[in-house]
């Protein structure tokens, strides 16, 4: 299989992805849900992944991508299609529940396959390019999904977005012969199969990475989410929500673009440092941001900052995997990014509800900062 033809898939279901977030916060709002029920919503995205994506990393390094991917698609695709076809609330939390439990064996195995696709002197592009994927996919999602819901309304907008995941599965399952010969190997340091989380956690650059990473992953999906409601409550436009939102993935684009000739200069942890204290401070003005303009300013920072992020931790992750664990080290990378993100939304969620919006855009502030700082230890 091609690798522009999974960067495509990558797209494909990026977009969507994105698109339900937005989705999800909007239509909730339309249906009476308070700010805590919101947050309820958007831990679900995580539930599944957080239990799931180490078992997912050993099955991908055992078994290979193609199941994985193929039918991670095709649930995403159904689970998108369940709000449009029954357009009430409940039906908002198990799609958001079975959106995320899809999610973790794609995404897992579609980092797995970039990875296998590449040489050493190629990986970096390659990431580089994955991330490009994923903030176009970051751009294209929002921006879809606002017009949509302007124009269609919510329930129909919800099927008009589950046509792209179907679209991917139907590419992956075209190609399936390519991608069954896609296996990782069995690690000769362990002859069980499995090095385990713990055992992985031991090591202190790679458990440094991960917790960074997870900062940064929630830092971004608390931005998805609470955009769309700060959106609302200073009466802004479906389609204006999505355009500050998609203004945010070109940032995160174009920082993408460069990043492969700023990582040459300046090194991976350096830049990587450099980025997140920038994301903290715009966090910190966020809540001074009133006006349509100045919310796309601040999206535009913001993308710049995280933008690189998470590129630079899955690049750093990859490389220091263990050999024919690649796919384990990925899942654990993802469950603890989730388990990040089902935490925080309900804390984030109980803080919007009593205190308002500002001390969430101080708390991400002060929790990136931290971040920032783990990221300078060598």
């Amino acid at each position: 299989m091609s690798i522009h033809l999974v960067l495509l898939v990558v797209l494909l279901n990026m977009s969507a992805f994105r698109a339900s977030k937005v989705l999800v916060s909007l239509f909730a709002l339309e249906l009476g849900a308070p700010q805590i029920m919101l947050g309820v919503i958007i831990a679900l995205y995580s539930l599944c992944p957080m239990l799931l994506a180490l078992y997912a990393g050993r099955l991908i390094d055992r078994l290979g991508v193609r199941w994985p991917m193929t039918l991670g698609c095709t649930g995403i695709a159904l689970s998108l299609a369940l709000p449009g076809l029954l357009p009430q609330l409940p039906m908002l939390y198990l799609s958001a529940l079975l959106i995320g439990a899809s999610h973790v064996f794609y995404n897992v195995a579609v980092q797995n396959v970039i990875g296998m696709l590449s040489t050493p002197e190629t990986r970096t592009r390659n990431f580089s390019n994955l991330s490009l994927m994923m903030a176009s996919g970051g751009f294209v999602g929002p921006l879809a999904a606002g017009f949509a819901i302007d124009t269609l309304g919510h329930a129909f907008a919800y099927l008009c977005i589950a046509v792209t995941p179907a679209v991917s599965a139907l590419i992956l399952f075209r190609a399936r012969r390519s991608l069954e010969a896609l296996r990782g190997g069995k690690s000769k340091v362990d002859e069980s199969g499995s090095f385990g989380g713990i055992a992985l956690l031991r090591n202190a650059p790679l458990r440094r990475t991960l917790i960074t990473s997870g900062i940064i992953l929630t830092a971004i999906d608390l931005f998805q989410f609470y955009m769309p409601i700060y959106g609302h409550s200073l009466g802004l436009s479906a389609s204006m929500i999505g355009f500050v939102l998609a203004m945010f993935a070109v940032a995160s684009f174009i920082v993408r673009v460069v990043m492969p000739n700023m990582v040459a200069r300046y090194g991976e942890e350096r830049m990587l440092t450099a980025a997140i204290f920038i994301a903290a401070v715009t966090y910190l003005l966020f809540p001074l941001m009133k006006s349509e303009l100045l919310l796309v300013i601040a999206a535009f920072l913001l993308g710049l900052g995280v933008g690189c992020g998470q590129p630079l931790t899955l690049m750093l992750i990859y490389a220091r995997a263990p050999e024919g664990h690649s796919g384990e080290v990925l899942g654990l990378r993802m469950a603890f990014n989730n388990l990040t993100h089902l935490a925080v939304p309900l804390f984030f969620g109980a803080i919007g509800t009593a205190f308002g919006l500002a001390p969430v855009f101080l708390a991400n502030a002060v929790m990136l900062g931290v971040g920032g700082l783990l990221s300078r230890r060598r």
